[in-house]
């Protein structure tokens, strides 16, 4: 999950991701403004809604108050269009911070991921660290009225196909009670509730797991959304008890043209070439296995297996499978990763990025965070270092300039 945009699978929240946040963007719910064009747009299709089964109280309550929002249409048209690395993915997507708080979510919500495991077969480290990374466990659910959002993006028609269809379904679920117009909220482009369900997958996948007659994924209590989500990746296919994948260690003789997605085999194979578990221990028997090499023989290697294709069901990103799955063990208690990856383009490790920021912040240049991924504040706090000493503003890091901060 590039994981500034997703491919139109179970999550739309990719379009209303940060690439450093790794959920939902907080920050002013977009207002209405007077739009006579969509007002009447909104008249020419409501006969196609209803002509789809949507009756007329839920039009007039529901459509009749759906307002034309200009900064979705800007955050549709302005999506950010790069790749993170692996290396800075996992940074932010397994941080300590988060590992901390999904294991502490893991322990306050155990009783119903027990039961949700029970019934889905989906472990709860897994679907806990789908919620830690779709909405960082239900604090970044979206404040954006998905009604309004969904007509004004089917309005604009770059995608109206697509989001007229989103918006039908919008106005099913609230036809079938689960959620007022009220409450129903969510992402700019309609992702909703603690694990972003779009509203065509949460009309395929959505169920009541608590019994109070509302498929509720909106509520503070994440128990529905939160089984929705395991209901989704077992009807995608989930193995229980079988792994996502492992980190690998590869002989030097492993041909690496030969690893990748597209080229499995059984682990059998794999470890006959001499290829283990980061720890040395033979490869899990779980099916077919690909090895992939992100960062070639100097960072580290995976092992991916059939479940790894059913985390990518809900996020089609090979980054946000592989942050999912170690995500997942780490909230289960496994250990960061082995093997460090090497060092980035400009010659700086993981580490001297981190010491970078920790050291602009105590000169006055606050970067907001350590984290070692060099996003905006931090290119930000480095040309304004930059500046005040005379040097050429460029925003870049580099080895001479921690060399000149230390």
């Amino acid at each position: 999950m590039t994981i500034a945009r997703r491919p139109f699978l179970q999550g739309l929240a990719a379009m209303a991701l940060s690439a450093c946040n790794v959920g939902p963007i907080a920050g002013t719910s977009p207002r209405a403004v007077a739009n006579p064009a969509f007002d009447a747009w909104r008249r020419s299709f409501r006969p196609r809604a209803a002509a789809a089964g949507i009756s007329a109280a839920t039009l007039d309550r529901a459509l009749g108050r759906a307002g034309y929002l200009p900064e979705v249409i800007e955050k549709d048209r302005n999506q950010t269009e790069f790749t993170r690395s692996l290396e800075d993915y996992l940074a932010i997507a397994a941080s300590d911070e988060r590992v901390a708080t999904g294991r502490a979510m893991l322990a306050r919500h155990a009783r119903p991921l027990a039961a949700i495991e029970a019934r889905y077969g989906v472990e709860a480290p897994v679907v806990t660290a789908i919620w830690g990374l779709e909405s960082r466990y239900g604090a970044r659910r979206g404040d954006i009225p998905v009604v309004s959002a969904l007509a004004t993006l089917a309005f604009d028609g770059r995608r109206g196909r697509f989001f007229e269809g989103q918006l039908i379904a919008a106005l099913k679920i609230l036809d079938r009670g689960d959620v007022t117009s009220g409450r129903m909220t969510g992402s700019w482009a309609g992702a909703m509730g603690h694990t972003q369900f779009i509203p065509t997958s949460y009309l395929a996948y959505a169920v009541d797991f608590d019994g109070d007659g509302r498929r509720d994924i909106w509520s503070e209590d994440p128990t529905d959304a939160l089984a929705s989500t395991a209901a989704y990746l077992q009807r995608s296919g989930w193995r229980h008890g079988q792994p996502w994948g492992t980190e690998v260690r590869l002989p030097e003789t492993l041909d690496l043209a030969r690893t990748g997605r597209g080229r499995k085999q059984e682990a059998g194979a794999w470890s006959a070439q001499g290829v283990t578990r980061a720890d040395g221990r033979p490869l899990p028997r779980a099916g077919a296995t690909a090895i992939l090499a992100p960062a070639g023989r100097q960072g580290p290697a995976f092992a991916l297996f059939p479940n790894f294709e059913v985390i990518l069901r809900y996020n089609n990103a090979v980054n946000y499978g592989i942050g999912i799955g170690h995500l997942s063990d780490r909230l289960a208690g496994g250990p960061p990763l082995s093997r460090a990856f090497p060092p980035d383009a400009t010659g700086m490790t993981l580490e001297d990025r981190k010491d970078l920021q920790r050291r602009l912040t105590a000169a006055g240049f606050d970067t907001e965070g350590s984290d070692g991924v060099i996003g905006p504040k931090t290119e930000d706090a480095i040309r304004a270092y930059q500046a005040r000493n005379g040097l050429p503003v460029t925003g870049t890091p580099s080895p001479a300039l921690l060399a000149r901060l230390r």
